[in-house]
């Protein structure tokens, strides 16, 4: 069997316990296959914003990063931006009206490099960055946004993941990870494609990545993965999406997995 060149895994989930920690047994397994010169790269629904603490545990603070459901991609070393597709205002907005209009009472927020805001009707679930700007999305959205959050907290999830999903049709890429938000990117944006492109730029074939995930806007990266591997606790879709199941998050799957493939 040939081992795999790089090592691409999701972090909330699948590579972090359920206290959004990297354990001991994971760093060192990551840090040994990274001494095997096997690239290992995060590829997250993360902002970039709540990165900067978890780029040293996970990678050493170097190689490449994917955020943003595969938005962004970004040089951890020379914090520099290697790749962004954002959805422009125009369009974006016009995304918004359609999405009110399937599910009236939904508040917005946008995540741009130039900082996290939203409209005064959308409910904050993590604690609020310094800079936070509060106003309609019409003022807010002045530059292209890596991720439209759409939420709404009376709704039932799965009722309003349908209706988002048919309001936005393929003018964006839908997804989600959490129950009563949706997370859209622009059209074809997906952890995948921008794992896909990362490795034809680094001359890495897909059947040389394996990937770990566990939530629906995983899967793009899963199938597109020569190797992949649900963990445990992953939603019903990504485990049948998978080649494998490794053990739960709790259990430091992506850990045991990588040191039963290289050896550790």
């Amino acid at each position: 069997m040939t081992l795999p060149r790089l090592v691409a895994t999701d972090l909330d989930g699948t590579l972090l316990d359920d206290e959004g920690r990297v354990t001991d047994r994971t760093r060192e397994v990551l840090r040994q296959v990274q001494e095997l010169g096997v690239r290992v790269v995060i590829v997250t629904a993360r902002p970039l914003r709540w990165m900067d603490e978890l780029w040293a545990q996970v990678g050493g603070g170097r190689g490449v990063g994917i955020v943003s459901n595969g938005a962004i991609t970004y040089d951890i070393e020379s914090h520099e931006v290697l790749d962004e597709r954002g959805i422009p205002a125009r369009e974006g907005l016009a995304l918004a009206a359609a999405i009110r209009e399937a599910a009236p009472g939904t508040a917005f927020a946008l995540e741009c490099l130039g900082g996290y805001r939203h409209e005064p009707s959308y409910v904050d679930m993590h604690p609020t960055p310094p800079d936070l700007r509060v106003a309609e999305l019409d003022v807010l959205w002045d530059e292209p946004a890596v991720k439209l959050l759409a939420q709404h907290l009376t709704l039932d999830p799965d009722d309003f993941r349908a209706r988002v999903i048919d309001a936005v049709g393929d003018r964006a890429t839908p997804t989600w990870t959490i129950d009563r938000l949706m997370e859209i990117s622009a059209p074809g944006v997906t952890k995948g494609g921008a794992l896909a492109d990362l490795c034809r730029r680094l001359g890495v074939a897909a059947a040389d990545v394996v990937a770990f995930g566990d939530m629906p806007n995983d899967i793009a990266m899963l199938t597109w993965a020569g190797t992949s591997y649900a963990v445990a606790n992953g939603h019903s879709s990504v485990r049948d999406a998978a080649d494998h199941v490794a053990p739960a998050n709790t259990e430091d799957g992506v850990a045991t997995v990588l040191a039963g493939l290289f050896g550790l």
